[in-house]
């Protein structure tokens, strides 16, 4: 479990560290800031699970229905090809469309499904584990 806690916390600072400054397409920016927003409530979670903030099933939620929320916007923000040197999303994205949504699609639906499901601590390692592994398999194939 603290390997996967600790894959979740490096993706999530990975992502919330994303140099956003001297992005000029404003669609970029807009993924970005989503990817990044997903990025500060796995932190929250991952905070939780390491024992560095107390362990509070509400905001446990309400980060995972958060991470639902702008996980169900990622297809969409996709979906027309934007580019921008900043960008870390690869071009295979729109060559292999259908496969793309299908894992941003499993994002959404495995927060959805962990919200409310969060009652003890231990709950965390298991919900970090099953969202994680929809991160990375995404990330592993479409991301720079």
């Amino acid at each position: 479990m603290n390997k996967t806690i600790a894959t979740i916390t490096l993706i999530a600072l990975g992502t919330a560290a994303l140099a956003h400054g001297g992005v000029k397409n404003k669609d970029v920016l807009a993924r970005m800031e989503v990817m990044k927003t997903i990025g500060e409530q796995m932190k929250v979670l991952g905070a939780m699970a390491k024992g560095q903030t107390a362990f509070d099933a509400a905001a446990a939620n309400a980060a995972l229905t958060e991470i639902a929320a702008q996980s169900a916007q990622i297809a969409p923000m996709f979906e027309t090809r934007a580019d921008d040197p900043k960008s870390e999303a690869l071009p295979i994205i729109w060559a292999q469309w259908d496969d793309f949504a299908t894992l941003a699609s499993a994002s959404e639906t495995t927060a959805a499904a962990l919200a409310g499901t969060i009652t003890a601590k231990a709950d965390l390692g298991r919900a970090l584990g099953q969202l994680g592994g929809t991160c990375k398999a995404c990330h592993s194939k479409y991301r720079e």
